[in-house]
């Protein structure tokens, strides 16, 4: 297993400070990392984004780029669906 940070979080089901406490730890290490999600998890990722900013606003983390569109899925059922997407991208601020 690699040891190299990665710089993207994915949004599911876990708890919403989950992903806050793994999103500040992979910007301790490194200076942006994207937050993505899709359907009915873009909520929760539009959350992790605004606690980060908000509470950590002394401690110099803003949001960056916000990027969203849709992809393309086939349901179980076998027809296609197109279902929403979003990253948003938080980073350090320039000291």
């Amino acid at each position: 297993m690699s040891t190299e940070a990665r710089d993207t979080i994915f949004i599911g089901k876990k708890p919403l400070m989950a992903y806050v406490t793994s999103t500040l730890i992979q910007l301790a290490n490194i200076p942006s990392v994207n937050i993505k999600a899709r359907g009915l998890s873009i909520g929760r990722a539009v959350d992790v984004a605004q606690i980060i900013a908000r509470k950590t606003e002394n401690a110099g983390y803003s949001i960056g780029e916000i990027k969203i569109g849709s992809e393309s899925l086939e349901s179980q059922d076998g027809r296609t669906r197109n279902v929403s997407t979003i990253e948003i991208e938080v980073k350090r601020n320039q000291a």
